[in-house]
C-alpha cells in the first residue's frame, strides 16, 4: 500500500468541506490536563506506541522511554501502550522494567490511560480461546502495575503477519486464499459471537481483579459496527467491561448515523483512538490526506465526533495510532522521520478540532 495513494487536491478540498477551517495557526499547547471541550468534557491527546513498533517504517522499534520523550516534546498528554514485543509484552517485563517505565512515565510528566490487548476470543478451539484469556490476565497485571486504568480489548484481532520485515494486513484481511469467515468453515458466525462472549465475561471478572476496566473496541472482523459492540456489552452486563468507540472505523460514517451511535452508547465510552495521515497545505493548516485504506477512503467527521462526545460528557483520551505501512514515491518504505512528522502534525491537527469545539 502506497501512502501517496491519495489525491491532494481533493484530500484539501475535502477537508475544508467536512472540517471547516478548523485548523488555524496552533495557540495552544496540550498541558497534562487535558483541553476542556466544554459541557464539562474534558479531552486528553495520547501517543499509541503501536505507531513507533518498528514494522511499519524503515527502522527499529522505540524503547518505551523513547516513546515517552517523543509523547512529551511533540505535546501529547500520556501514552497507550501495545502489549507486544518489543515494547510491552507481558512476557518480557519483570517488576524492575516496570518500575522503569513508571520512571520514565513520571519523568515525563504524561500518563498512560490504556494498555492494548491483541486478542482473539472467536476461535472455536478451547486451548485457544484459553490462550487467549491467560493473555489478557497478564495484559491486566502490567495495567496495574503501570498505573493504567484500562485494557482495551478486539472481540477477534487476527494480527498483523511480517512479510519481509514489514507488517501488512494483506495475508489477513480481504484477501481471497484467507479471511476470517474461512478460517474454520465447520463454525457458525454465531458460535464465533457466543465464544467471544463467553471470554468477554471472564475478562471483565479478571478486570475486576486487579481494578482494570476492559474496553471493547468496534474492530472488525466478527463485530459488523458499533452495535455489534454495543450488543456484546450490554449482553454482558458488566460495571468492568466499557466501551472503545473508534470513528474511522465506522461502517458509516454519515453524521445523522455516528450521531445515533455516540448517544446511544452514551456513558459506556471510555476510550478511543484515531489515525491516518495529514498534511500542511500552502495556507499552513493541516489536512488529512484521503487514504484509498483508511477510513474507506474518506475523511472522518472529526468534529461532530469531538462534539459528540463533549455532549455526552466524555473526559478521556483521544490517541494517536499510525498502524499502516508507510512508502515512499517509489515504493521503497519510508523512514522513522515521516513517523515522526505525523504524530506531530496529528497532534496540532486535533488540538485544533479540540479547542474550536471547546470555544462552541
Amino acid at each position: 500500500m502506497n501512502r501517496r495513494k491519495f489525491i491532494e487536491t481533493s484530500g484539501a478540498a475535502a477537508g475544508a468541506a467536512v472540517l471547516g477551517k478548523v485548523n488555524p495557526p496552533l495557540k495552544e499547547k496540550i498541558g497534562t490536563s487535558g483541553i476542556n471541550s466544554g459541557k464539562g468534557s474534558k479531552i486528553k491527546l495520547g501517543l499509541y506506541s503501536i505507531t513507533y513498533g518498528g514494522i511499519w517504517y524503515e527502522g527499529s522499534a522505540l524503547t518505551f522511554d523513547e516513546l515517552c520523550k517523543r509523547a512529551k516534546d511533540y505535546g501529547f498528554d500520556g501514552v497507550e501502550l501495545d502489549n507486544k514485543r518489543p515494547m510491552g509484552c507481558p512476557l518480557d517485563l519483570d517488576k524492575r522494567l516496570r518500575d522503569d517505565m513508571v520512571a520514565s512515565l513520571q519523568k515525563y510528566g504524561l500518563e498512560i490511560p490504556a494498555v492494548a490487548a491483541n486478542n482473539d476470543f472467536s476461535s472455536p478451539v478451547p486451548e485457544h480461546r484459553e490462550c487467549q484469556l491467560l493473555m489478557v490476565r497478564e495484559t491486566a497485571k502490567l495495567a496495574k502495575d503501570l498505573g493504567a486504568k484500562f485494557v482495551r480489548l478486539f472481540a477477534a484481532w487476527p494480527g498483523v503477519p511480517i512479510h519481509e520485515g514489514i507488517g501488512t494486513y494483506d495475508l489477513t484481511r480481504g484477501a481471497e486464499f484467507y479471511s476470517f469467515q474461512r478460517q474454520y468453515p465447520f463454525t457458525t458466525r454465531l458460535d464465533r459471537y457466543n465464544f467471544v462472549k463467553d471470554c468477554l465475561r471472564e475478562a471483565a471478572k479478571m478486570g475486576e481483579e486487579n481494578g482494570i476496566i476492559m474496553v471493547l473496541q468496534n474492530h472488525a472482523p466478527l463485530i459488523r459496527g458499533w452495535k455489534d459492540t454495543y450488543d456484546l456489552i450490554k449482553e454482558v452486563n458488566s460495571p468492568w467491561l466499557k466501551m472503545c468507540l473508534d470513528l474511522p472505523i465506522f461502517e458509516n460514517l454519515d453524521n445523522e448515523y455516528v450521531t445515533n451511535a455516540v448517544r446511544t452508547v452514551g456513558n459506556l465510552q471510555v476510550h478511543s483512538h484515531f489515525g491516518g495521515e495529514y498534511f500542511r497545505d500552502a495556507s499552513g493548516d493541516i489536512k488529512p490526506r484521503i487514504l484509498d485504506y483508511y477510513a474507506g477512503g474518506n475523511i472522518p467527521d472529526y468534529s461532530h465526533y469531538l462534539a459528540l462526545m463533549s455532549e455526552i460528557g466524555y473526559n478521556g483520551y483521544f490517541t494517536f495510532e499510525l498502524c499502516h505501512p508507510v512508502l515512499n514515491d517509489d515504493h521503497t518504505r519510508a523512514g522513522i522521520e515521516f513517523v515522526d512528522e505525523q504524530a506531530k502534525l496529528a497532534r496540532e491537527f486535533m488540538t485544533n478540532i479540540v479547542n474550536q469545539n471547546g470555544k462552541g
